[in-house]
């Protein structure tokens, strides 16, 4: 019996390893494109933040405030229109042309109300932002900044509708080659008017706001034409049905996309509160803060992808009552987001002065205390990204199995039960100044992971449950 037992075994891990690496195939297959269009998207607010780096520390800090706010709003306003996607692909299957047409009229409708809703807000928001303890010139001139960039909400939005219309469609477009375009757009705009070039005057910061607002509506404007010139999108565009009032298409998009909205407006609320708060320890402790979320905005990127490609691989398991595969898939979708990060955590811990000197430049004797606070900020972003993919993974996988209205609820107690007040406490009543902030959101984002993994395996087993009647799947043999 025993030597039966050991000719079989490695074959049962043989097979377990060889299902474990195939679906991890098919994972990183279908979020490897998604990670590329992600990382050009980021690219954007990168040369913008690199440019700024160039500028000095008031410049930093004002633009990072600036950017927070609009950032939070923008994330809000696209997750209302998320659900268009997953909408038009039912629609889609279905056939029904003229419900795909009213879904792209709903989508606009949203993303016109809240674009609007949220450049009055932009541009209201400074005399608050000196109430919340913010220095009065960093106030200023992220008033300035913002005067410039709150219209760029409207194209912005438009541009996210059309994402997630043609998504739904399965024909998403050349989205990486545009945004690779809008890039190489942001750096020209950038350097132009930034320092002044061909008889136009310098506008310095300012002139980072008008690149960011032209490179929005361009962006918006040849996604456009890219959709006339497809002989399958254009007659959604043009028809009738996508430029009429349509209640039930309207509140289809509302129902489906409130609940997203509220946690991406959760999550980014928590990072932005935080800024706040480090932004009432100093201009210098605000532009750290401003460099230090835009490399770990960099690498979420990665798990951006990951989560995604992890929904939409268990929404079809969820569809087949698989709940094993969609298990499986869950735990794979964690472990590479967490695989990729600590890789990357390597690097920060190993050269973390070269990372910062590539955002704020060493040539201003007034930013060597941005570069040690930030350097010090990537030691601890080194593990408080892992905890942040692990949770954006977590928000994906839920999602995957129909669950929207849980991952708005965790993030209420991971981010602002625990998260905020940790932060707050360590930060100012403790006195450990900027890092104990981070030290806070690494302790909000690590309970949220904690709670969302939780409850993915609890509802995996409910359903399985519930469809086969059989207890829940051991873990596959690794």
């Amino acid at each position: 019996m025993s030597g039966t037992e050991t000719t079989r075994t490695p074959r049962a891990g043989a097979a377990g390893a060889g299902r474990w690496t195939g679906k991890s195939r098919a994972l990183l297959k279908l979020a490897f494109p998604l990670i590329l269009t992600n990382f050009a998207y980021v690219a954007l607010t990168t040369v913008d933040i690199v440019m700024l780096g160039r500028l000095g520390a008031v410049e930093i800090a004002a633009a990072g405030l600036a950017l927070a706010l609009f950032n939070q709003l923008r994330t809000t306003g696209t997750g209302l229109v998320t659900g268009v996607s997953n909408l038009v692909a039912e629609a889609r299957v279905r056939d029904d042309k003229e419900r795909v047409g009213a879904l792209l009229f709903a989508g606009f409708f949203w993303a016109t109300v809240c674009g609007v809703v949220f450049c009055a807000a932009l541009l209201l928001v400074g005399p608050l932002l000196v109430l919340l303890g913010q220095d009065r010139t960093v106030v200023d001139k992220a008033g300035e900044f913002l005067v410039v960039l709150a219209p760029g909400m409207l194209p912005c939005l438009w541009f996210q509708n059309l994402r997630h219309f043609t998504t739904g469609l399965k024909r998403p477009g050349p989205l990486l080659a545009i945004t690779l375009a809008s890039v190489g757009a942001t750096i020209g705009l950038n350097y132009v008017l930034i320092h002044g070039e061909f008889g136009l005057p310098a506008f310095g910061l300012v002139g980072v706001a008008i690149a960011t607002v032209t490179v929005f509506l361009l962006s918006f404007l040849a996604f456009v034409a890219v959709i006339m010139r497809d002989d399958t999108l254009r007659p959604y565009l043009t028809s009738p049905h996508a430029r009429r009032w349509n209640g039930d298409a309207v509140r289809s998009v509302w129902r489906l996309g409130l609940p997203i909205s509220g946690t991406y407006a959760s999550e980014a609320g928590f990072f932005s509160v935080l800024t706040l708060v480090i932004g009432s320890l100093g201009v210098e402790a605000l532009a750290a803060q401003t460099v230090l979320n835009q490399i770990v905005y960099i690498v979420f990127m990665v798990s951006a992808g990951l989560s995604h490609a992890a929904s939409i691989l268990i929404s079809e398991a969820d569809g087949r009552d698989d709940y094993r595969e969609a298990r499986t898939l869950g735990l794979l979708g964690t472990a590479w987001g967490v695989i990729a990060t600590l890789l990357v955590a390597a690097v920060y811990l190993a050269v973390p002065e070269a990372i910062v000197s590539l955002f704020v430049s060493a040539e201003h004797a007034g930013n060597a205390d941005i570069v040690a606070l930030t350097v010090t900020g990537l030691l601890i972003a080194a593990l408080m990204q892992v905890f942040d993919a692990t949770q954006n993974i977590g928000n994906g996988i839920l999602r995957g199995i129909g669950d929207t209205a849980g991952p708005f609820r965790i993030s209420l107690v991971g981010y602002w039960l625990i998260g905020l007040p940790a932060g707050y406490l360590l930060g100012i009543t403790a006195g450990w100044g900027v890092e104990g902030v981070w030290t806070g959101q690494t302790i909000g984002l690590a309970a949220t992971a904690a709670i969302l993994l939780a409850a993915f395996l609890r509802r995996v087993e409910r359903l399985h449950r519930e469809t086969s009647g059989a207890p829940a799947p051991e873990p596959e043999p690794s």
